[in-house]
Protein backbone atom coordinates (compact mmCIF):
# COMPACT_ATOMS: atom_id res chain seq x y z
CA UNK A 1 0.00 0.00 0.00
CA UNK A 2 1.44 3.46 -1.13
CA UNK A 3 0.86 6.05 0.89
CA UNK A 4 -0.73 9.65 -0.56
CA UNK A 5 -1.83 12.80 0.34
CA UNK A 6 -5.84 13.49 0.71
CA UNK A 7 -5.62 16.03 -2.13
CA UNK A 8 -6.46 14.81 -5.42
CA UNK A 9 -8.54 12.15 -4.36
CA UNK A 10 -11.36 11.49 -6.85
CA UNK A 11 -14.33 9.41 -7.51
CA UNK A 12 -14.52 7.04 -10.22
CA UNK A 13 -16.82 4.23 -11.77
CA UNK A 14 -15.93 0.87 -12.39
CA UNK A 15 -17.31 0.32 -16.15
CA UNK A 16 -15.15 -3.35 -15.87
CA UNK A 17 -13.82 -5.85 -13.64
CA UNK A 18 -12.28 -8.70 -16.02
CA UNK A 19 -9.79 -10.46 -13.69
CA UNK A 20 -10.53 -8.51 -10.65
CA UNK A 21 -14.41 -9.71 -10.30
CA UNK A 22 -13.44 -10.08 -6.08
CA UNK A 23 -12.12 -6.85 -6.06
CA UNK A 24 -14.19 -4.52 -7.49
CA UNK A 25 -17.89 -3.99 -8.83
CA UNK A 26 -18.51 -3.00 -11.92
CA UNK A 27 -21.31 0.31 -11.56
CA UNK A 28 -19.74 0.72 -8.38
CA UNK A 29 -17.99 4.48 -7.20
CA UNK A 30 -14.80 4.01 -5.90
CA UNK A 31 -12.42 6.36 -4.51
CA UNK A 32 -9.08 7.18 -6.27
CA UNK A 33 -5.95 8.42 -5.01
CA UNK A 34 -3.49 10.03 -6.81
CA UNK A 35 -0.33 8.63 -8.01
CA UNK A 36 1.62 10.09 -11.10
CA UNK A 37 3.85 7.08 -11.71
CA UNK A 38 0.62 4.90 -12.25
CA UNK A 39 -0.62 6.96 -14.35
CA UNK A 40 2.37 7.12 -16.59
CA UNK A 41 1.82 3.52 -17.14
CA UNK A 42 -1.85 3.65 -17.98
CA UNK A 43 -2.71 2.63 -13.96
CA UNK A 44 -5.00 4.03 -11.70
CA UNK A 45 -5.05 3.33 -7.95
CA UNK A 46 -7.94 2.36 -6.09
CA UNK A 47 -9.63 2.06 -2.47
CA UNK A 48 -11.43 -1.08 -3.21
CA UNK A 49 -13.56 -4.12 -1.97
CA UNK A 50 -10.52 -4.85 0.37
CA UNK A 51 -10.20 -1.12 1.80
CA UNK A 52 -6.48 -1.04 0.60
CA UNK A 53 -5.71 0.75 -2.19
CA UNK A 54 -4.07 -1.28 -5.48
CA UNK A 55 -3.30 -0.69 -9.02
CA UNK A 56 -5.91 -1.36 -11.62
CA UNK A 57 -6.11 -0.70 -15.61
CA UNK A 58 -7.18 3.13 -15.72
CA UNK A 59 -9.44 2.06 -18.69
CA UNK A 60 -11.88 0.50 -15.94
CA UNK A 61 -12.72 3.51 -14.96
CA UNK A 62 -14.57 7.04 -15.62
CA UNK A 63 -14.12 9.76 -13.35
CA UNK A 64 -17.43 11.26 -12.18
CA UNK A 65 -17.85 14.74 -10.34
CA UNK A 66 -20.53 14.55 -7.40
CA UNK A 67 -22.35 17.43 -5.90
CA UNK A 68 -20.74 18.50 -2.47
CA UNK A 69 -23.29 16.98 -0.18
CA UNK A 70 -23.30 13.68 -1.68
CA UNK A 71 -19.83 13.50 -1.79
CA UNK A 72 -19.71 13.69 1.62
CA UNK A 73 -22.68 11.25 2.52
CA UNK A 74 -20.45 8.75 -0.10
CA UNK A 75 -17.14 9.59 2.11
CA UNK A 76 -19.35 9.35 5.17
CA UNK A 77 -20.13 5.65 4.37
CA UNK A 78 -16.59 4.70 3.46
Amino acid sequence: MKKTSTSGRRFVICVNNDGYVASLEKRKIYLSLPDPAATKHGQIRIIDESGEDYLYPKSFFVPISLPQPARKAVLTAA
